[in-house]
């Protein structure tokens, strides 16, 4: 018969010929049974068993009676990491890379756990606090015990694993959320603060997820709650471990009534203009209204006033109170990571808080007027794309041309003094750096361990809090430097943390686990031309929107560019706003419509195209869209009309286009649905007028404008003339596939 020999490691110094032999940290076993020194962490919830040597044996959600853990398999439930082995020991035994050590030995203190690794003079204190909601886990400490042979030194941490936990799938996974769920049970591990680093590694049949602390971040101190639930409860759980740990309130958020709300993206607005703005809103029945800052700033860093505002902060209330008055909620656009290259952190003073990529070392001096800079390291790698190509060297700001990547290493072509700075002189040895150019390139990133994020957020707050603001979209998330999965949500942090009156959603351009209580809504993407914004809303925003759902969160089906015809294009037209509003309307999610006065004015269609979404935004709130209706606006293909009937009443109808109207007129638009057992066809005039000859008896057909309300039609001998131009409606006494043939067959005149 096969035996397992079980070694338990309390003293690692006696037993290290034997942990070289058998490295335990990544071995499989058989499922082992439940002792009596088995660590059991229990609410009213969920049932969580470590054993002694620091493996997650079992975790039962109570609810449902149910084991949540993958068995069979034996992984470390705390681990520690160094990015090579420091003990004198060690290092001569394993190569100089990565070492994850294990934990093998863990037993329970009071409300801590006591945690020893194999290999390592470190044990860990981890605090335990039981909920009826969560169960938290924080690292208090790591101490340190000097081993009795030889002259030691306590070694260094770079990273350390709170808890993992082999998951089993169960048909979803959030990974931004870090939640594996069904219909019946989540099991979500969250952290509790920005520091802690959570993630999950893809296993066949299960998910590790993990939670634990990275050095230059935090280590000591990172905490991560544990969840086991109902699934229709995991956001009351969330909820509670937001509030309980002073989190930014996402929960709260996403179960706001204006969460629902779409919004109108104002473009080029001022005082003078304002109200014209609020017309074409409300025609649209937006309840919500956004300004981006470059209507009122020139550029992000320090956001002096433009001269478009001549009254500075005055113009922008009185912006912001009319908007207010016609019951909308003002929202604000914005970029706070960086700051533009004209901004003042940049010119004529670059500061010193703007992020360098690279470090290089001066191997000469450096003179005023020298256009050739020698440095100590290679700079291959180095980019050499346009507008990124910045030295910052000291006060000054270099560009280059090229570089050499053989010695010696060498910045050629240089233009000293750019962006107004002032030439400097430098000493062999002295430190310069590349300039974290973003790649628009007009914006420098900020330096994140620095002050300078703190600053320009209190700057933004100051905005916000004048003119009553309750809506931010974070733009260019993703500038800022690595770690990203820290720096990403730590600049929305600190924007948020400086606002006095939290903002009730927020969406944003890229989001980190973090992002998850203060990004309420996914991204907006930017703009798709009228040709081709139905097959991109299917391959992105309907993609994303599939992904994201598992993260019980949503996105933003915007930005959508209000194009007018053109011999350019043929214009944002009825149909492509109903495909993409009513997609979004299936997913609980919105759209954004980008808000320029000329192109409204420039559109024939405007009247048609912002009732389309008035209709789409009244369904979202008086309660018409049931589950059913919102799984088939899922569809992909299947398009959709919302329609109001003769009671007033909406009316959901799917329907397809016809295609060659009038042997390929382009500039006639035809949907054809079946309804109450007759054929119909919704058609228009996609940038003027005509009329459209269809050869069929008067008899055969009623016109409407507005359902219920029937327009004459002329004709005679078998033809009617049928005016085109604003959106109508035609029943027809005749079967489908005659009424496609009448469309192909009909003439423009």
């Amino acid at each position: 018969m096969h035996r397992t020999t079980t070694y338990r490691l309390k003293d690692v110094k006696y037993l290290i010929i034997i942990l070289i032999t058998l490295n335990l940290s990544s071995c499989t076993f058989q499922s082992v049974e439940n002792t009596s020194d088995d660590i059991v962490i229990e609410n009213a919830g969920m049932k969580l068993v470590i054993s002694s040597e620091g493996w997650a044996k079992s975790l039962v959600d109570k609810s449902a009676g149910e084991e949540c853990l993958m068995q069979g398999v034996k992984i470390p439930a705390f681990t520690l990491m160094q990015k090579r082995p420091y003990d004198n020991e060690v290092q001569l035994a394993y190569p100089a890379k990565q070492r994850i050590f294990a934990a093998d030995t863990v037993y329970r203190q009071d409300d801590n756990l006591i945690v020893g690794f194999e290999l390592t003079d470190y044990e860990a204190v981890i605090g335990v606090n039981i909920t009826d909601d969560y169960i938290g886990f924080t690292l208090k400490k790591l101490q340190y015990h000097m081993a009795k042979f030889g002259v030691k030194r306590r070694t260094e941490v770079d990273g350390f694993t709170l808890l993992q936990l082999p998951v089993k799938n169960r048909g979803h996974f959030g990974e931004l959320l870090n939640v594996v769920w069904d219909k019946n049970i989540a099991v979500n591990l969250l952290g509790t603060d920005s520091y802690a680093q959570i993630d999950a590694d893809v296993r066949n049949g299960y998910k590790i997820l993990k939670a634990g602390g990275v050095a230059g971040v935090k280590v000591e101190g990172v905490g991560a709650a544990l969840i086991t639930a109902p699934t229709n409860k995991l956001l009351d759980k969330i909820d509670r471990v937001e509030r309980d740990f002073n989190l930014p309130l996402g929960v709260k958020s996403r179960r706001s009534k204006e969460y629902k709300n779409s919004y109108y993206e104002l473009r080029n607005v001022t005082v003078k203009n304002i109200d014209e703005h609020i017309k074409y809103a409300k025609q649209a029945g937006f309840r919500q209204m956004v300004i981006y800052y470059t209507d009122f700033a020139p550029n992000v860093g320090h956001f002096k006033w433009s001269a478009k505002y001549p009254n500075g902060m005055k113009d922008l209330k009185e912006i912001a109170k009319k908007i207010e008055a016609a019951g909308m909620i003002m929202g604000f656009h914005i970029h706070y990571n960086k700051a533009n290259i004209n901004d003042s952190y940049v010119t004529p003073v670059p500061d010193n808080r703007l992020n360098l990529r690279t470090i290089f070392t001066l191997r000469n001096d450096l003179k005023k007027g020298q256009t050739t800079i020698t440095v100590e390291e290679n700079p291959k790698g180095t980019t050499l794309e346009d507008g990124r190509r910045i030295l910052k060297i000291g006060k000054e700001l270099v560009s280059f041309e090229n570089y050499t990547t053989t010695p010696p290493y060498q910045f050629l072509n240089c233009k000293r003094a750019i962006l107004n700075t002032t030439q400097v002189s430098r000493e062999s040895g002295d430190l310069i750096g590349l300039l974290d150019m973003d790649t628009w390139p007009i914006f420098v990133r900020f330096n994140q361990k620095t002050d300078i994020q703190q600053e320009v957020a209190a700057r933004l707050a100051d905005i916000i809090q004048e003119t009553g603001i309750k809506f931010i979209y974070y733009d260019g998330a993703e500038d800022v430097p690595e770690p990203y999965w820290y720096n990403v949500s730590k600049a929305q942090l600190d924007v948020y943390n400086a606002l006095e009156t939290k903002s009730i959603f927020a969406e944003g351009a890229l989001k980190s686990h973090f992002s998850w209580h203060i990004l309420t809504r996914g991204n907006a993407f930017d703009i798709f031309a009228p040709e081709v914004i139905k097959e991109a809303t299917r391959k992105h925003p309907q993609a994303e929107m599939e992904l994201v759902s598992n993260d019980f969160t949503s996105i933003d089906f915007g930005w959508i560019e209000y194009t007018p015809p053109s011999d350019k294009t043929i214009g944002i037209q009825p149909d492509m706003l109903e495909f993409v509003t009513s997609r979004a309307a299936g997913w609980n999610s919105i759209i954004s419509l980008l808000g320029k006065l000329e192109n409204f004015k420039n559109h024939p269609r405007t009247k048609d195209n912002l009732e389309v979404v008035r209709r789409w935004e009244e369904a979202r709130v008086n309660g018409f869209l049931t589950d059913k209706i919102r799984e088939q606006l899922k569809s992909h293909y299947q398009e959709h009309t919302l329609l109001i009937n003769e009671k007033g009443d909406f009316e959901l109808q799917p329907y397809e286009q016809i295609k060659n109207v009038a042997g390929g007129d382009k500039n006639i638009r035809a949907f054809i649905f079946e309804r109450k057992n007759k054929t119909w066809v919704v058609y228009w005039h996609t940038s003027g007028s005509g009329q459209l000859e269809l050869p069929v008896n008067a008899k055969d057909i009623t016109l409407y404008k507005e359902l219920g309300k029937e327009i004459q039609v002329n004709g005679k001998e078998g033809k009617v003339v049928l005016p085109v131009n604003d959106r109508r409606y035609i029943e027809f006494n005749l079967p489908t596939e005659e009424v496609l043939n009448l469309f192909k067959n009909a003439k423009s005149i």
